[in-house]
């Protein structure tokens, strides 16, 4: 077993953004905080959470380590939309990593289980989340898509964004987890997020 201890200098100060509202306007910020703490921190591994692929090509645009784009799973593109095939192409050709998969917090079997008046777990949990912003529910679900799907070095930190609505608006500092040892997901920083 391996553990990683990071200590900060006492001179050292974090840089939390707090957006005033949330959503799409932010993202530029979002990511030049994301990106400078990544190499601040050494960090080579970014989860993405993106619909048409957009703020995943910004973000392999920026940053010089491994872009993982998670788009929302294919059973809410009608809803909402589907990934943009041209963009989607522009992030692979700048070596980003794209991924559709079940959600692991407000979707899946659960969603089902949810739609039809019951609560499962993860809803509670997805919700909970929530209680923080909808950036860090949704940051903190593509991790855990990422890591089930062998996307992520489990024994490395990453850096997961995520947006309200659209953008992004959310960046954390994760030591990550799958999701069947979710509880051993840690946020390790908050570098964004709306009020």
């Amino acid at each position: 077993m391996r553990e990683l201890f990071i200590q900060m200098e006492p001179s050292e100060k974090l840089r939390t953004l707090i957006f005033a509202e949330p959503g799409a306007c932010n993202t530029d910020a979002t990511l030049d905080a994301a990106c400078e703490r990544a190499k601040t921190l050494g960090i080579e591994q970014m989860v993405v959470a993106t619909s048409t692929g957009q703020t995943a090509l910004s973000a392999a645009q920026c940053f010089d380590g491994r872009v993982i784009a998670v788009t929302l799973s294919a059973g809410h593109w009608e809803t909402y939309c589907p990934p943009d095939p041209e963009i989607i192409q522009k992030c692979k050709d700048l070596g980003a990593q794209v991924l559709t998969g079940t959600h692991t917090l407000l979707g899946g079997i659960d969603g089902a289980i949810s739609s039809i008046g019951g609560v499962a777990a993860a809803e509670v949990i997805g919700r909970t989340y929530y209680t923080i912003s909808q950036g860090t529910k949704v940051a903190v679900e593509c991790a855990l898509m990422a890591a089930d799907a062998g996307a992520l070095d489990m024994n490395a930190e990453a850096i997961t964004i995520a947006g309200t609505g659209g953008g992004a608006d959310t960046a954390l500092v994760i030591q990550p987890a799958f999701s069947n040892t979710a509880f051993d997901l840690q946020i390790r920083e908050v570098l964004a997020m709306p009020r």
